[in-house]
């Protein structure tokens, strides 16, 4: 197909009849509304028409969701009068990269193939119990992070991070997740190490992962986040990655007025300790675009 383009140029084709060149560029628009972004880019590289149709404002407009401008006021103020003069596609290209707000305590992005939102927020934008002892909690500088810093559980007898989220969330079924990491990871030498001299009691009752939402909406899940018996050949694969832990879904069906969103994560059995345990981040995204990326253990 590429080596047929690349003879269907905007002078003619090969044996001279008509060419990409003759589609009016209002065609071409009208074709890229049902193609995803990364498609349009690619396409645009293929001739004047495209090109042209591929900076229209109708069709970038088209694939930003219906709230772009209140995402465009998340912004930094400075920027945010100039962000609304722009073309439509650059502010897709603007909303497409990780925004922080809220105090940098959470994060939005359109998702590059659908344009539909999504969203992350950080472990110091939750309540944990017992973050202020370090005797219990730090907070670690990271670079494995949309966000700067993770909580790190030392030792604790019991726990409970929670949080939520009030936002204009666009019509849609939306998956939450909490990303966590058992172990203790740092640098050395340039290469990634782990350490697990805190990592125990995770195994020995589950974790209880919960949401609601303020129209009544409600999901559950518990989940054991360290295995007791390894694998021979692969060893523990809970340990020392980054692991998705799926809680719920939650369906929109408007935008207004607002959906409110609470979560937890909880291991309240208070008959033994545990700990090593990094906490990074909850993500709510749309469930199709999660499926498309994979990575949940549920």
């Amino acid at each position: 197909m590429g080596a047929s383009l690349s003879l269907l140029t905007e002078n003619g084709s090969s044996n001279g009849g008509p060419s990409l060149g003759d589609i009016p560029e209002s065609c071409v628009a009208c074709v890229f509304l049902h193609l995803t972004p990364p498609e349009i880019c690619n396409l645009a590289r293929l001739n004047r028409a495209f090109r042209g149709a591929a900076s229209s404002d109708a069709v970038w407009e088209a694939k930003l969701p219906s709230n772009y401008h209140h995402l465009l006021d998340l912004l930094p103020q400075t920027d945010g009068d100039t962000n609304h003069k722009l073309s439509k596609k650059a502010i897709f290209a603007i909303l497409s990269r990780p925004h922080p707000f809220d105090d940098g305590n959470k994060a939005l992005w359109l998702d590059k193939f659908s344009g539909r939102v999504c969203m992350s927020i950080s472990a110091k934008g939750m309540a944990i119990t017992g973050i202020e002892d370090r005797r219990y909690w730090n907070w670690v500088p990271t670079e494995e992070s949309r966000f700067p810093v993770i909580a790190y559980l030392q030792q604790i007898w019991w726990f409970e991070v929670a949080g939520g989220v009030k936002f204009p969330f666009n019509p849609d079924i939306y998956t939450l997740s909490f990303r966590v990491h058992l172990g203790k990871f740092s640098k050395r030498l340039g290469r990634r190490v782990c350490n697990f001299e805190h990592t125990h009691g995770l195994d020995i009752k589950p974790v209880r992962f919960e949401l609601s939402t303020s129209d009544g909406q409600q999901a559950s899940t518990e989940c054991f986040l360290d295995d007791t018996e390894q694998d021979g050949a692969n060893g523990n694969h809970k340990r020392g990655c980054w692991i998705d832990y799926k809680v719920g879904e939650f369906i929109v069906s408007e935008s207004d007025p607002e959906t409110e969103v609470r979560f937890s994560m909880k291991q309240i059995d208070c008959t033994h300790s545990k700990g090593g345990l990094c906490v990074d981040s909850v993500s709510i995204i749309p469930s199709n675009v999660r499926e498309r990326r994979g990575g949940f253990l549920k």
